[in-house]
């Protein structure tokens, strides 16, 4: 079924900040930055729903606490003019925060996902959003994360979670597409409209 990106359907970064510029370890993902700006520009551009998802951290001594440095959202990542910002303090950006209310209000059906990090609260967001009804998208080339120990110690790589989270929710809970998708969308939309101007 062909990607349809309409006024129903918003886009949400989630917790781009500058709090995990701090860990050690590499994303897998250097391009993160790069397909998040093209994403919000080209959204902007369409005049679709958008709300941005920041992390406030209540655990003592965290870099997500609000008033630390790492809490604050990358450059080129912060809301413009009266783009909302919803705050959450769990990974689910629907726990304890009003987006479900906020995205009901404006007719959203479908939401579009992408941001830090992957196996984490896109995840978590992802899944929730699916079980409360909404048509769920993940934008698997504008999310990353990082590498993780298992139980025993071992070092599981970045590239291997990511991969074998976005196929987890592509089986069950979200269709997991590129910035290039989106983007050839918004293009081909926008193109519609203007010769239908």
């Amino acid at each position: 079924m062909p990607l349809v990106l309409d006024a129903r359907t918003a886009l949400i970064p989630i917790d781009m900040q500058r709090g995990f510029d701090l860990d050690p370890a590499r994303s897998n993902n250097p391009a993160i930055e790069a397909n998040g700006r093209r994403l919000l520009s080209a959204w902007r551009a369409a005049g679709l729903p958008l709300i941005h998802v920041r992390h406030d951290s209540v655990k003592p001594g965290s870099v997500f606490a609000p008033g630390q440095p790492g809490n604050a959202l990358r450059p080129g990542f912060e809301p413009q003019g009266s783009e909302p910002l919803v705050t959450k303090s769990v990974n689910a950006a629907f726990i304890g925060t009003d987006l479900d209310l906020r995205l009901r209000r404006l007719g959203v059906e479908q939401v579009v996902l992408f941001g830090l990090v992957t196996d984490m609260c896109v995840s978590t967001t992802a899944r929730v959003a699916a079980n409360l009804g909404y048509r769920t998208v993940v934008v698997g080339d504008a999310c990353a994360c990082f590498a993780l120990p298992d139980a025993d110690g071992r070092l599981i790589a970045a590239e291997e979670i990511h991969r074998a989270h976005l196929a987890t929710l592509r089986a069950e809970f979200a269709r997991v597409v590129d910035t290039a998708d989106v983007l050839a969308v918004l293009g081909a939309r926008g193109h519609a409209e203007a010769a239908a101007a």
